[in-house]
């Protein structure tokens, strides 16, 4: 996989894609056979234990970032931007973006935000660097929002959505991913752009589609959002494997004789 390969993939096969953020599960993803990784910076909730993405740090984004590389080396990955790592200044978020190239080995870096970032955009494109866009519920704008709401329910926000991915396209992105943006505006988006559109709580006619490996695994059973899909339920069995773990130790079933060393053994 590579940029130009995921851009052709628009209208002729759907492009699978899962935010994963460590080496055993970018293992486990990638020789499933998805198209691409992302690995988010929903790290700092799903791993790090934050109520939100905004904790984040660029070091904490490039560690996953390589162990997700580690993990999966012939995959194809983007690395998200975490908050305050490209607001601030144009050299910085150019400085920022090239480091997971160049340190964690990612093949593009995604960022959230329209026509604002465009300048932005352009300049990591001319540098080298393939950017994915990101619009709709973008996490990092949660206070701006006022929480997890539903984007383009009205005329005008989709038709501003629709200006926003345009803008994008035109920057240089190689693909938009678009969250919690009710169907009918993602479809419209979707027909309109000539990169491909990656959905998450987008419906059904968008390019590809991306979730979160925790929901799809059930690592989290307090949170599953209407989007997701649990496609196992592995925070019990785990639960379940360690209490029986716990229960073999204390019981001394565990370690038994197939478990230990002895002398001349």
């Amino acid at each position: 996989m590579n940029v130009q390969k995921f851009i052709s993939m628009k209208g002729k096969q759907p492009i699978v894609m899962i935010t994963a953020y460590d080496a055993p599960f970018a293992n486990i993803v990638h020789q499933a056979g998805v198209d691409a990784i992302l690995v988010g910076d929903s790290v700092a909730n799903n791993v790090l234990g934050y109520s939100d993405t905004l904790p984040a740090t660029m070091e904490d984004m490039i560690r996953h970032t390589q162990a997700v590389r580690r993990g999966a080396p012939d995959s194809f990955i983007i690395a998200d931007m975490p908050f305050l790592s490209y607001q601030c200044s144009m050299d910085e978020a150019v400085k920022n973006a090239g480091r997971f190239l160049k340190e964690a080995g990612a093949n593009a870096v995604k960022l959230e935000g329209g026509s604002f970032y465009a300048p932005l955009v352009e300049r990591l494109v001319k540098a080298g660097i393939p950017v994915m866009g990101h619009l709709g519920l973008t996490p990092q704008s949660v206070n701006v929002f006022g929480g997890y709401r539903v984007q383009g329910k009205d005329e005008k926000t989709a038709e501003y959505l629709l200006k926003e991915a345009k803008s994008l396209e035109k920057a240089g992105v190689f693909s938009i991913v678009l969250e919690m943006v009710v169907e009918e505006t993602a479809k419209m988006i979707t027909e309109s752009l000539s990169i491909p559109t990656i959905g998450i709580g987008s419906g059904r006619y968008c390019d590809g589609q991306v979730l979160v490996l925790h929901d799809l695994l059930g690592l989290n059973p307090a949170f599953l959002p209407k989007f997701a899909k649990r496609y196992a339920n592995l925070y019990q069995e785990s639960l379940e494997a360690v209490q029986k773990y716990a229960s073999d130790v204390r019981n001394r079933v565990f370690p038994s004789e197939e478990n230990v060393f002895k002398v001349g053994g």
